[in-house]
């Protein structure tokens, strides 16, 4: 099994790099970028690189803007009726001249949209943005990517036993009891609702009698499947102080007596038996090889013949979503300290080295939000 994400070591055919250190000496040629800046239809090409290489330049101060934005509410505030800078201002705790950069660089991003002259409402980016509660809490959590980040050499040469902010917050969140646990569901929960609706819309979860979600944190899969298949039983194995949290929450929709909860350690406990669904959601790519494979296992000795493991988690190499892979969660998980991106074959080969016999890549409706893969044993 290749460790890490490794490729094998054979060199790409000459033919192949000759080609792309050609192409490369071409668009890199003033002369070149010139010309086809006043040729139709290479125009619209040069002039469209142009702007993602300053898209990349600028990225950062993009992130900052949108986390600006949530901050100070001015999603909610546009969405009610228009406003002007006076407004924003009052409602922002800003000076009229900050309220009003902002909201103008809230306006080239689609956050807003000018309605007339000095007038703005929602964009709408704004508007998909303004519901989108998983979004909005990992733009409330990425503070703490941005530290890590602010020296981004620095981290890539540290040692991934030495504390980052988010390393910080993972280990910390998921062992404490009391508030910090229930910050680290929390962020867990709405950032998964987007992941749930994708799994099941993409899989039918009724064809199985009870379902166990591995690391499910305060029950939100579990909520979301229990309104999509209601003779479905079900279940939740993490952490205790997690699922501490969990209990009040599932009994305040009516959930106490269909979801079993089932407090351990998935590297420490035996994973509860009796059901013939076990689902990961988001858990694999947080974890380096050694312990997914672990984990799977561990799973596959507590399902029944027949019995299918479901994974529904971003994936590396998704078409149109590339960077979101490797140049998002590449980063992300090595400031974290532990997992990876990974491709739909790379999770295959996990699954084959624990043992299962075959499995399948699920389409889903939005892939850049979460792909699923189904196992069976």
């Amino acid at each position: 099994m290749k460790k890490n994400g490794e490729q094998s070591g054979v060199r790409p055919p000459e033919w192949k790099r000759r080609w792309i250190a050609w192409r490369n000496r071409v668009l890199g040629s003033h002369g070149f970028q010139n010309w086809a800046a006043r040729i139709p239809p290479f125009s619209m090409v040069a002039r469209r690189r142009a702007a993602q290489v300053f898209d990349l330049v600028a990225g950062f101060s993009y992130t900052q803007v949108l986390l600006a934005v949530v901050e100070v509410k001015l999603l909610d505030l546009l969405d009610k009726e228009p406003c002007n800078a006076a407004t924003i201002a009052a409602h922002a705790g800003l000076s009229h001249d900050a309220a009003l950069r902002l909201v103008r660089a809230a306006t080239a991003l689609d956050l807003a949209q000018e309605v007339a002259p000095g007038w703005w409402m929602l964009g709408q980016q704004g508007a998909a943005l303004l519901t989108n509660d998983g979004a909005l809490a990992m733009i409330r959590h990425h503070p703490l990517l941005y530290a890590d980040l602010a020296d981004p050499v620095a981290l890539l040469r540290r040692d991934r036993t030495e504390p980052t902010e988010l390393a910080d917050f993972w280990r910390y969140g998921a062992q404490t009891a009391g508030e910090t646990a229930n910050r680290y569901s929390e962020l867990m929960a709405t950032s998964q609702a987007m992941v749930a609706r994708e799994a099941i819309a993409a899989y039918r979860f009724d064809r199985h009698k009870r379902l166990l979600d591995v690391g499910g944190g305060h029950g939100a899969f579990v909520r979301a499947v229990a309104q999509a298949c209601p003779d479905l039983a079900l279940g939740v194995f993490d952490l205790p102080p997690v699922i501490a949290g969990t209990e009040p929450l599932i009994d305040s929709v009516g959930l106490g007596d269909r979801v079993a909860l089932h407090p351990g350690d998935f590297f420490r406990d035996s994973i509860p038996q009796g059901y013939d669904c076990i689902t990961l959601v988001r858990i694999l790519h947080d974890h380096d090889d050694a312990q997914s494979i672990e984990l799977l296992r561990a799973i596959r000795r507590a399902l029944p013949p027949g019995g299918r493991l479901v994974i529904a988690e971003p994936m590396a190499g998704t078409p149109g979503a590339k960077a979101m892979g490797d140049a998002y969660f590449g980063m992300y998980l090595w400031a974290m300290h532990s997992g990876r991106p990974r491709t739909a074959a790379e999770y295959g080969e996990l699954l084959q080295s624990a043992g299962f016999a075959r499995w399948d890549r699920v389409k889903t409706l939005q892939p850049i939000i979460a792909s699923v893969i189904v196992s069976s044993t």
